[in-house]
C-alpha cells in the first residue's frame, strides 16, 4: 500500500488536466495539505492545440510534462491509473495494484471518445485527443501523400464542434505546404466537414455559426451538416447510405465520461456525468471537477479552472473552521480559429470574428499557460506554436 505522509491533511487528486493541475498547485500553496497526484499521463495535454500538432505543429507546443510543472512544489507525482473505490477506508486502489490512502479526494479523470456504436470508427479513424493520436495522423497525412503522389479522394473530418472547425480549418493548409515541399503538381484537395446537427456549432449563436461556415467554404472546406454518419470500412464511409471514398476519416465528434465513474456507482446524470452538489461534492470528502461533473458549462477548460478555484479554496475554508464557499458558474469565452490568423470570438455578448479574433485566441493561450506556469514559462509555452509553425518534422527527419 502507497500511504500518503501524515499529520496534514491528505489531498489525492486523480487526473492531470486543467482542473487536476491547478487544484494540485493552488493546494500546494498551503501548509495545511499534502499533495499527490494520480495520473496515467506523464504529461499535461493542452487540448487547444492539438489540432495544430496534427497539421504540421510541434509536440511541444501541446503537452508540459508533470516533472516540470511541478518542479519547485511538494506534489507527489504516481503514474498510474484509478480503477477502484473503497470509500469507507478512503483507498483509491490503481491498475497497477497499489493502494493509495487520502483524506479528501478530487477526482478530475477528463473524457474518453465515443463512437456511438457507429460500425467500423474505432477501427478505421483518426483521432486527436492525443498528443500520440495526433502525431499518428500527422505522419499519415504526409506520407500517405508522398508515397502515393497524389492526394486521398477525400479527407473528412466529423464533427463541427471547436475542435473539428479549427482541424478542418487548418488541413488544407497543411496538405498544400506538403503539397508544395514536395513538388507533388496539380493536386485537388476535397476537405468535407460532416455535421449531424443542422448547422456548425450548434450551441453557439447562429450568426457565429454563420460567419464560421463562410470562412470554411472560403478556405475550400465542404460543409455537409444534418447529415449522419451510419459506418466506416478501410475505403469509405457512410454517410446517409451512401459511400464516400476515403483513407482519411478523423472522428472529433463524441465523447462519454470516464467509466471509473459508473463502475465505482457514483450517481450519474441521465448523461453520464456526476450529480455534485453546490460545492462540487459527489458525496462526503469526495470532489468532482472538470469534465467529469454535472455542471453548467462542463467540458470547457475555463470551468475546469474555475471548478478547481473553488474546491481549493473550500479545502482551505474547511481546514481552518471556516464556511464553505457554493460555487458559481461563469460563462466562458468561447474563441475558435478558422484557418490561419482568423477566430471567432464569443464573449458574452460581444462577437468578434477575423484578424483580431486570431489576436484574442493567442492571447487566450497565453493566459491558460499563466493559469498553470509563471508568466516567464507560460511565453516560452505559448512561443512553440511560432517556432513549430510552417515546419514538419517528418521531413526534418527524411531530410
Amino acid at each position: 500500500m502507497i500511504m500518503l505522509q501524515n499529520k496534514k491533511t491528505k489531498v489525492l487528486i486523480v487526473g492531470g488536466g486543467f482542473g487536476g493541475i491547478k487544484a494540485a498547485l493552488m493546494l500546494d500553496k498551503s501548509t495545511l495539505f499534502n499533495v499527490t497526484m494520480l495520473t496515467n499521463d506523464p504529461s499535461f495535454r493542452y487540448y487547444p492545440r492539438l489540432y495544430h500538432t496534427a497539421t504540421g505543429g510541434g509536440s511541444n507546443e501541446s503537452e508540459i510534462t508533470l516533472d516540470n510543472l511541478f518542479a519547485k512544489t511538494n506534489i507527489k507525482i504516481i503514474i498510474d491509473e484509478a480503477v477502484k473505490l473503497k470509500r469507507y477506508q478512503k483507498i483509491i486502489e490503481t491498475k497497477n495494484s497499489h493502494e493509495i490512502k487520502y483524506d479528501k479526494l478530487i477526482l478530475a479523470l477528463g473524457v474518453t471518445t465515443n463512437y456511438f456504436g457507429i460500425k467500423g470508427l474505432s477501427q478505421h479513424s483518426y483521432g486527436i485527443k492525443s498528443i500520440e493520436e495526433a502525431t499518428e495522423l500527422k505522419k499519415h497525412l504526409h506520407e500517405s501523400l508522398v508515397k502515393n503522389q497524389k492526394t486521398d479522394k477525400n479527407y473528412i473530418v466529423i464533427g463541427a464542434g471547436p475542435t473539428g472547425i479549427e482541424l478542418s480549418g487548418e488541413l488544407k493548409y497543411y496538405l498544400d505546404d506538403i503539397v508544395k515541399k514536395h513538388k507533388l503538381i496539380n493536386q485537388k484537395i476535397n476537405i468535407k466537414l460532416i455535421e449531424a446537427a443542422p448547422r456548425l456549432l450548434p450551441s453557439l449563436p447562429h450568426e457565429t455559426s454563420e460567419a464560421v461556415a463562410k470562412r470554411l467554404l472560403n478556405i475550400g472546406v465542404k460543409l455537409l451538416v444534418n447529415h449522419k454518419v451510419e459506418g466506416e470500412s478501410a475505403d469509405e464511409l457512410i454517410v446517409d447510405g451512401n459511400p464516400i471514398k476515403s483513407h482519411t476519416v478523423i472522428w472529433t465528434a463524441g465523447v462519454t465520461n470516464s467509466s471509473f465513474f459508473k463502475l465505482n456507482d457514483f450517481k450519474l446524470t441521465d448523461h453520464g456525468k456526476v450529480i455534485v452538489d453546490d460545492y462540487l461534492m459527489a458525496e462526503d470528502n469526495i470532489y468532482v471537477i472538470g469534465d467529469n461533473a454535472a455542471t453548467e458549462y462542463s467540458g470547457m477548460a475555463q470551468t475546469a479552472l474555475s471548478n478547481a478555484l473553488s474546491v481549493a479554496r473550500n479545502l482551505i475554508r474547511e481546514d481552518n473552521n471556516k464556511p464553505l464557499e457554493k460555487f458559481k458558474s461563469k460563462r466562458p469565452i468561447y474563441v475558435i480559429t478558422v484557418g490561419r490568423r482568423w477566430a471567432a470570438v464569443v464573449w458574452g455578448e460581444v462577437k468578434i470574428n477575423g484578424w483580431l479574433g486570431w489576436i484574442l485566441r493567442e492571447m487566450a493561450d497565453l493566459v491558460a499557460f499563466h493559469d498553470l506556469e509563471p508568466w516567464w514559462k507560460a511565453a516560452q509555452q505559448w512561443s512553440y506554436e511560432f517556432n513549430n509553425d510552417n515546419k514538419c518534422d517528418i521531413c526534418d527527419h527524411e531530410s
